[in-house]
């Protein structure tokens, strides 16, 4: 098995000329071999049916897997209002794609629409990794993930991301080949003769006292403890938040609402003692209930979580790589072709003119290695047996073998 991933970003005012840019520097690197998926990232900046028939005709119609986005990176550099792409080849790998609308209404069906256009099984490729990515509006960045582990089985591998529009919280959208959709999830199916491999690490810590979901609907949380949500959350973090300079009392704006929120978020107790996972709060309705960008399950226990140490924001990443790679190795792996990075929007609010330096963490790691990343509403990462896929404010990596080294 041999697989390679070449990375390109541009950025510029026409949405073809960016897109073709860009695929033309990963075609460069990718030298003479075949594309055999190509994965797009692209700020709303851009007109998205351009920018994938710009990629696809540049790479003979390769199959495509894409979203719209809130940042962008590759092993280069680090934009926003770019387009990045990756190309895959892989002698050892079989990609299958699929699409379907209206996820937030009925994820179910969704899921099922796709898993009736996507292989089973595949003698002589045992191994399945999913990247799934799904309107970042949705709402249903959870049910999704784990009715895909569902439906296409559990030894399925699962990693991906909520797209995004630049924190303008209007309309998002994902790729499928041709196709550009709002209010729909996009499926690659990475079927391999050696294994890929996944990680997930956030940098926040518990703050204060456990608290319940005491009435939800959907990914509405309109009460804790039986109080009005955002009352009960300004209540657990106006201390904290003060002695940072903030007034819970004058947040406002989304931008402010957005800035804040990115601090303090909502931490889920999993199966092992003192670990979370991290529910962003996207926003306050009028009635002070917080919208979540998946479901919040009535009655929840969780606590709220501060994410303000920044070193432990960057070091995240760094240890999101090292347990990939340590996985990887332990298996028997040791070169890489790529690694994939689903990365949180809202840390590039909590970081600001320091986020490079979380990048800067990927690469420390596996110097040389081709990167491509994006900053999601959501991340996704799902191992079999798991019963709980999504994050927030969570580097979540997928990690490529460049070669089979157990032969």
């Amino acid at each position: 098995m041999t697989t390679k991933l070449a990375t390109g970003l541009s950025s510029g005012k026409d949405s073809a000329a960016v897109a073709t840019e860009a695929v033309l520097q990963a075609k460069k690197k990718l030298g003479e071999n075949r594309v055999d998926l190509s994965i797009v990232y692209s700020s709303n900046l851009y007109d998205h049916s351009v920018v994938i028939d710009a990629v696809r005709k540049a790479t003979n119609n390769a199959p495509l897997i894409g979203a719209s986005t809130t940042g962008e990176f590759t092993e280069e550099r680090i934009e926003k209002g770019s387009i990045a792409v990756g190309l895959l080849f892989s002698n050892g790998i079989k990609v299958f794609t699929a699409m379907a609308q209206g996820v937030k209404q009925d994820p179910e069906t969704a899921i099922r629409e796709v898993v009736a256009n996507l292989p089973s099984n595949l003698d002589g490729y045992p191994h399945s990794t999913a990247i799934l990515l799904i309107d970042g509006l949705s709402g249903a960045g959870e049910e999704a993930t784990l009715l895909a582990s569902y439906f296409l089985g559990r030894e399925l591998k699962i990693v991906g991301g909520m797209a995004g529009d630049d924190f303008k919280m209007k309309k998002t959208f994902v790729f499928s080949n041709d196709k550009v959709y709002t209010n729909a999830l996009s499926v690659c199916l990475l079927a391999s003769k050696t294994p890929l491999f996944t990680s997930v690490k956030h940098g926040h810590i518990p703050l204060g006292r456990t608290l319940k979901a005491t009435r939800t609907k959907g990914n509405v949380l309109y009460e804790i403890n039986d109080r009005p949500a955002w009352e009960l959350w300004k209540e657990e973090t106006a201390e904290v938040a003060r002695k940072r300079g903030i007034d819970v009392e004058r947040i406002k704006t989304p931008a402010d609402i957005a800035q804040f929120f990115t601090n303090y978020m909502l931490g889920l107790a999993t199966e092992k003692e003192g670990q979370y996972k991290i529910r962003w709060p996207m926003g306050i309705n009028e009635d002070g209930s917080l919208n979540f960008t998946c479901g919040i399950t009535e009655g929840t226990i969780f606590r709220i979580m501060d994410g303000s140490n920044l070193e432990k924001q960057i070091g995240a990443a760094e240890k999101a790589v090292m347990i990939a790679k340590q996985s990887a190795e332990n298996a028997g792996y040791s070169k890489f072709a790529g690694i994939l990075v689903f990365d949180c929007a809202a840390k590039q609010l909590m970081l600001g003119d320091i986020f490079s330096k979380s990048v800067d963490r990927f690469k420390k790691v596996l110097p040389g290695v081709p990167l491509l990343g994006w900053e999601t509403y959501g991340e996704i990462r799902l191992e079999p047996g798991q019963f709980s896929g999504f994050h927030n404010t969570s580097s979540v990596v997928l990690l490529l073998p460049k070669k089979d080294d157990t032969v």
